[in-house]
């Protein structure tokens, strides 16, 4: 899942980077982004707690990278603060729901469904202005809604479990749309020395509490017995897949963020097919083109 709280958060000329490495790092961000529920699945700790040490355990990496990018920890209004909490509690509702959902349905589905956040946006967008889509918005309207509906069609044939994971995925896409708009009305309270590092910093603050007591609620597993699933999660999720697309996301328009954001179910549903077993027929292939082309033409519109 990507996380576009903003799109500046190291003040980095990209002039001083050839195109080739910025392409590189925009691929490479998504594609360890779409290993991560891969050990969603080999953590032997539940969901919920895995998604606890995936935050959790990138903390102090962030607050390194934030002073490190001279990024201030400190200074943010409390109203604003309010804010950065209530989406730090949408995030955490995020991350929770995914990771369940991750462990019931096939992994392209989960990571298409995962990433929902923009064509809800898109509807909200429609709501708030009053206005009705236009040209290709219809068209992701009726991609989304039509390969949506072929995906769980295809899991409820596999299993009812299957198809709940892809309401757990859709739901997570919706909490991902609150935290971004959250978060985008908090950037307008902070002042430009706050950037996106040390705003990832609150988040996990807020959200890791809300991510334990789920976790403890639903009385799963919390500390892990082999850490290297949990620790390979966090440095592919949080520290190589984040830190690469937020250093690469300021150096390219919206459609190009979309492309390169379809790598990862694509990633996604190799690993499934590899590791898991889980096959793709033709059905599948054209419910996840139709639900990536509603995704491309959702992040195209917010750009």
């Amino acid at each position: 899942m990507v996380n576009t709280t903003t799109t500046t958060p190291i003040r980095l000329d990209s002039n001083a980077w050839p195109r080739w490495i910025l392409v590189l790092a925009l691929l490479a961000g998504n594609v360890a982004l779409a290993t991560g529920p891969w050990f969603v699945r080999l953590a032997d700790t539940g969901p919920v707690s895995s998604a606890f040490w995936r935050l959790f355990l990138a903390l102090p990496f962030l607050v390194l990278l934030a002073r490190g990018t001279g990024q201030a920890l400190t200074g943010i209004p409390k109203k604003t603060l309010l804010l950065v909490a209530l989406g730090s509690v949408a995030f955490a509702l995020d991350l929770s729901s995914w990771h369940i959902g991750i462990e019931k349905t096939r992994l392209g589905n989960a990571t298409l469904f995962g990433n929902a956040g923009s064509i809800v946006l898109l509807f909200w967008t429609f709501i708030i202005t009053r206005t009705l889509p236009r040209g290709l918005e219809w068209v992701a309207i009726v991609f989304a809604l039509g390969g949506a509906s072929i995906l769980m069609g295809r899991s409820l044939e596999i299993s009812t479990a299957t198809l709940i994971g892809d309401l757990f995925c859709l739901a997570a896409g919706l909490f991902y749309a609150v935290y971004l708009l959250t978060l985008q009305n908090a950037r307008q309270g902070i002042g430009h020395n706050i950037g996106a590092w040390s705003l990832l910093v609150w988040v996990s603050i807020f959200a890791c509490p809300v991510i334990l007591a789920l976790a403890l609620a639903s009385g799963e597993p919390i500390w892990p017995t082999d850490w290297t699933p949990v620790v390979i999660l966090f440095v592919t999720s949080q520290l190589i897949g984040q830190g690469l697309l937020v250093f690469s996301l300021r150096h390219f328009p919206s459609l190009i963020i979309g492309l390169a954001l379809l790598t990862q179910p694509a990633v996604a549903a190799i690993i499934g097919y590899s590791v898991f077993g889980e096959v793709l027929m033709p059905v599948d292939i054209i419910g996840m083109v139709l639900v990536g082309a509603a995704l491309l033409v959702a992040r195209s519109r917010r750009g």
